[in-house]
């Protein structure tokens, strides 16, 4: 057997099409005036801008199997562990490093110490860890056990609300100043990539590896079984009230609807685009996926700590205001910001130029 997988277009058209849906969500032209569905819940349901996180750590997990599913099962694991942490450190490092320049350059309070990154980083070293440890039947207990255990977790900790939640309360202490919303006066804080719902993202991660074992190894009943039960169980642990589908919490109703729904997103992306040679849409930001969403950030953080960003939204895209409204050039900055580094990405995947962490 070969210890390489091949790459498959379709996942990074997937992990691509995540990565262009982070930068439109992320900049707006005027946070006042955003649609609906490019709008995250206000706590418990979903819009579609809810799937951009969740469906990127699935590909994480998807991706960690075709890298390292077939070096695993010929046991060539020799030095993975080490490969693993490293990685896992570097984009955890990086994260850090982005919001230090946001809380130097936009003058913020403190520095946030969680962030996209750092779960990202988090979940990649520990479900590598995970794999490497324990094959297929010990993944789906440490699947179990991340779902169960979280779920008992949120129950026992009474309010599922955002002020009294367990998850929050924990952070809080832990976290202080240095979470994405906290008050001092009170002690009550909150971070939608807190240190307690990366619980529930770490199953994402694992279901994202469990498919792309199926996706490697050709099982595509497993694959769609895996889907169908994921939906089916993610909306009724939602509709029954038992657990409520919740993207700040990343609950476990969270985990098994967005998990199931990426399933079934791998599945068509596969068949269209592996299988009967569709074009593979976003391919560029996907093959590119950390250095397209860290120079993004970089960039917004120039454009608002220099004071350029709200001329350039003036200047820029006011004339629009008149004709499509304020919703609609507010959108309109966002397009144009995701065509530049669509720009950017199709250059350097032209000339095979790729920045990996």
């Amino acid at each position: 057997m070969s210890s390489t997988s091949p790459r498959l277009a379709s996942v990074d058209a997937l992990r691509g099409l995540a990565v262009a849906a982070m930068l439109l969500v992320n900049n707006p032209g005027d946070w006042g005036h955003v649609y609906a569905p490019l709008e995250h819940a206000a706590w418990h349901g979903w819009t579609p801008t809810d799937l951009v996180f969740p469906f990127f750590l699935f590909i994480v997990g998807v991706s960690l199997s075709l890298a390292m599913g077939a070096r695993i099962e010929s046991g060539a694991t020799a030095g993975l562990r080490r490969t693993v942490l490293i990685r896992a450190m570097r984009i955890l490092v990086l994260g850090l490093a982005l919001h230090a320049l946001a809380w130097w350059l936009m003058d913020r309070p403190a520095l946030r110490l969680p962030g996209v990154l750092q779960r990202i980083g988090l979940c990649f070293g520990v479900v590598g860890l995970i794999v490497l440890q324990w094959r297929a039947r010990g993944q789906w207990a440490a699947l179990t056990l991340l779902l169960a255990g979280y779920a008992a977790l949120l129950w026992w900790g009474g309010s599922l609300e955002k002020v009294g939640n367990i998850a929050s309360r924990i952070d809080a202490f832990l976290l202080g100043a240095h979470g994405y919303e906290w008050d001092p006066a009170t002690g009550v804080g909150h971070d939608p990539e807190g240190i307690v719902s990366t619980l529930g993202a770490l199953a994402t991660t694992v279901l994202g590896w469990r498919c792309g074992e199926a996706l490697r190894r050709g099982a595509w009943r497993e694959l769609g079984a895996i889907a169908a039960v994921s939906v089916v169980l993610g909306w009724g642990l939602d509709a029954s009230g038992v657990l409520p589908i919740n993207k700040n919490l990343w609950t476990p109703a969270f985990v098994l609807w967005t998990g199931g729904l990426a399933a079934l997103a791998l599945s068509l992306a596969h068949v269209l685009i592996d299988q009967q040679g569709a074009p593979a849409l976003f391919r560029s930001f996907g093959v590119n996926a950390i250095a397209a969403y860290a120079g993004a950030w970089i960039s917004t953080v120039l454009l608002e700590g220099l004071g350029w960003m709200g001329p350039l939204y003036a200047h820029g895209f006011g004339w629009l205001g008149p004709i499509v409204g304020p919703y609609g050039q507010s959108l309109a900055f966002a397009l144009a910001f995701v065509a530049v580094w669509w720009a950017v990405v199709r250059w350097m995947d032209a000339r095979r130029f790729y920045i990996k962490v």
